[in-house]
């Protein structure tokens, strides 16, 4: 019996063939880096090509990403380091270098960006890209377009991604994660509902583990168990979140690629009258700084994992020390408690400025959030109803207890 023969594409000789009924109508994708830091890494040191390779930070630290290689032993992002090291003993252990990865990934949506304006990225490694109304201005519809930027990533940055091409950006996403590493993955309108049906619902966006489990005790154990559950009884059980439960389900998500939204961190600073040195005078001067922060996050929808502290020493010298929590946050409690273990290193000398900030920020609605029983999910809504006071009655019309304390900042 003859073997049948290869499919390749006729334009550039590739064996890798994407077939789909709405291929080329399609416009909404997600691109993600696979596995970004530590395939730069790799990509510079070749020698670490078949090795587990951590990018990360001490045995105190959190890793911040795991090389395939690694995945298999069962590391992942956010993992305790002591976690990793005992998961994957061989592992090669690489400090970030966060300067080296920002002009890659300035590379890699730089060669987006001359696509289409409609870019919204979610962190270093990912975004949305809108390519709507470019089929004629870039010589073909999108997917012919993303599969030439992801040949093109491959061939001159040295790096691979993998895309998803959907209907809408909720879709997208989940289509990107099919076939990591370098995939290009369809999810049509056709099947979109039949695909999801069978799927655990923790892979909807907003869905972490405290919420998963609620729903699931509740009945709701798959996608298809919510989306055969009455509108009504979802917004009744689960409020403004039940509504997009229900969206979701039915793989609907209107939300459209939002460049403004193309922000990788947001923080707050103050410099001091004169230096300080005492954790408590530090404190005080922290506190205010990640009211502001979070309230702002709130009101653009973000959140973030990855909180970084800045100081300023007397000799101008900048010191920065970053986290990455388990799950994105955005009240003024979470980040000041991470800020808070960041500083207590630090503790000795005297410092002139004090700044918090979150990296890799996302949309909030896309994070993981536990909407029942955890720690950030009361304080967001305790923080969330005092935003609304504030709004009413001005700002001093709530005074967290925190900020009326009148520390001595005598050095």
């Amino acid at each position: 019996m003859q073997a049948e023969p290869q499919r390749q594409c006729l334009a550039c000789g590739s064996r890798r063939v994407v077939n789909h009924a709405e291929l080329s109508q399609l416009t909404m994708a997600h691109m993600d880096c696979d596995a970004f830091y530590a395939s730069v890494e790799k990509r510079d040191r070749p020698e670490l090509r078949d090795k587990p390779v951590i990018i990360g930070g001490g045995k105190r630290g959190v890793v911040s990403t795991a090389c395939y290689v690694a995945r298999l032993y069962g590391v992942g992002s956010a993992m305790p380091m002591f976690k990793a090291l005992k998961a994957c003993p061989e592992a090669v252990v690489i400090k970030p270098d966060f300067a080296k990865y920002q002009h890659e990934s300035a590379r890699i949506f730089g060669a987006v960006h001359q696509l289409t304006p409609l870019v919204q990225t979610l962190s270093l490694d990912e975004a949305w890209i809108d390519l709507s109304g470019t089929e004629r201005l870039n010589g073909g519809p999108a997917a012919f377009q993303l599969a030439r930027l992801q040949k093109w990533i491959e061939e001159e940055v040295g790096l691979t991604v993998s895309v998803g091409l959907a209907p809408n950006r909720f879709l997208a996403k989940i289509a990107s994660e099919l076939d990591k590493p370098r995939g290009f993955s369809v999810i049509g309108k056709a099947e979109a509902k039949d695909l999801l049906a069978p799927r655990p619902v923790r892979i909807l966006p907003g869905v972490g583990p405290v919420f998963g489990q609620k729903l699931r005790s509740d009945g709701f154990a798959t996608v298809g168990d919510l989306a055969n559950a009455e509108v009504k009884d979802l917004i009744r059980r689960y409020g403004e979140s039940g509504l997009r439960l229900h969206e979701l389900a039915h793989a609907r998500d209107s939300r459209p690629v939002n460049p403004d939204h193309d922000r990788r961190g947001m923080s707050a600073e103050t410099t001091f009258n004169e230096d300080l040195s005492t954790q408590e005078a530090l404190e005080a001067e922290l506190w205010p700084l990640c009211e502001k922060l979070a309230s702002k996050a709130r009101r653009d929808g973000v959140s973030s994992r990855v909180i970084v502290l800045k100081l300023r020493r007397t000799d101008f010298k900048i010191i920065t020390r970053r986290i990455t929590l388990p799950d994105p946050v955005q009240t003024a409690r979470a980040l000041f408690n991470a800020g808070r273990d960041l500083l207590k290193p630090e503790l000795g000398i005297p410092y002139r400025l004090i700044g918090i900030g979150m990296a890799e920020v996302v949309d909030a609605h896309d994070a993981p959030a536990g909407l029942f029983q955890t720690t950030e999910a009361r304080n967001l809504k305790t923080e969330t109803a005092i935003d609304a006071l504030r709004a009413k009655f001005g700002v001093d019309a709530v005074v967290a207890g925190r900020a009326l304390k009148k520390p001595d900042h005598t050095p």
